[in-house]
């Protein structure tokens, strides 16, 4: 199945296993949602459990949260990345804080998906990757699926969590194809996935970059150089203690993130990288990004570039000091 699918599967077993849970979203409903994820569900289901809402970003965020907090389990799904920051004062202000003001009495237990990742001919929307700023909230729970195994599973465990989560599915996933197992089911959301075992390298990634990674790593076999791939698939919280085994015996660590590179989230991996394996280190850690338009703005400028598999190469060719 694609990846598009296995979210569908996902979306439809959790209405399916939990009255409480229903889809809410600009077109998710009659349209089939953005990216086609939701497509024939309202025929399956009906417009309660599938509703339409306005264009209107902060309005059906906070009423997914109030949904949350009145016992309801709503999937909200935000079209494209960007349109969430209509929501930040609703997802930081409220879902993430309810927890904390109430002492502990109360949790928000709400899930919102947002699609997420480099697009084409978008020019400056939608092809954000915002996920490391939400990465930076207390009191939320940042996945990001890139399997079909997570894409199907992760939506199950986020609903079983009494607080916020937030689901970030990158569209260049959308159409990846594979086999699943028809069996599979809930996944420990908790750990970071080792991809492929390896000696010389820790290479760090997550959501749509881990097939490049792996693409990359590879390559760099061919080269004698066996990379240990780490796919996060939890952004917040991270799973340092995989992180610092993985870097400890592999003593070198490339990070690949889409998002850009000031601020970004690989920035704190490093940061951990080097608060926990400083000593253990035979080469400064290494991270690779998305391209930050400069100012001022350049006369002629093609795409802004995202992590490709060369450049992942080339990264790793350094910390090995080749």
């Amino acid at each position: 199945m694609t990846c598009r699918e296995a979210v569908k599967q996902a979306i439809r077993n959790a209405l399916i296993r939990d009255d409480r849970a229903f889809l809410m979203g600009e077109d998710v409903g009659a349209y089939g949602g953005c990216y086609a994820v939701s497509k024939e569900l309202m025929a399956e289901f009906d417009e309660d459990r599938i509703r339409d809402t306005p264009l209107s970003g902060s309005g059906f965020t906070g009423a997914g949260i109030g949904a949350a907090v009145a016992g309801m389990r709503p999937i909200v799904e935000v079209m494209t990345v960007n349109f969430s920051l209509l929501a930040l004062d609703q997802i930081l202000n409220r879902a993430a804080t309810l927890r904390h003001m109430s002492g502990g009495q109360f949790g928000c237990p709400v899930v919102i998906r947002m699609a997420t990742g480099a697009g084409r001919q978008l020019a400056a929307q939608h092809s954000h990757s915002l996920e490391g700023w939400f990465a930076h909230i207390p009191g939320l729970r940042v996945l990001a699926p890139a399997t079909l195994e997570d894409a199907r599973g992760m939506l199950w465990m986020a609903l079983e969590d009494p607080d916020p989560v937030l689901i970030f599915e990158n569209v260049m996933l959308y159409n990846r194809e594979g086999q699943i197992d028809e069996a599979a089911g809930p996944l420990d959301i908790d750990r970071a996935a080792i991809r492929r075992a390896g000696r010389d390298v820790s290479l760090i990634t997550y959501g749509g970059s881990l097939w490049k990674v792996l693409e990359a790593a590879e390559a760099l076999a061919g080269e004698g150089i066996e990379a240990d791939v780490i796919d996060l698939r939890s952004l917040r919280p991270l799973d340092e203690a995989t992180i610092a085994e993985s870097v400890g015996r592999t003593r070198r660590a490339v990070v690949v993130d889409e998002g850009w590179r000031s601020g970004s989230l690989a920035a704190e991996i490093m940061a951990r990288i080097a608060e926990r394996c400083f000593r253990s280190l035979d080469a400064p850690p290494a991270r690779i990004c998305a391209e930050e338009v400069p100012i001022p703005y350049p006369e002629h400028l093609e795409e802004a570039a995202i992590p490709q598999v060369s450049d992942i190469v080339a990264a790793v060719r350094g910390v090995m000091g080749r």
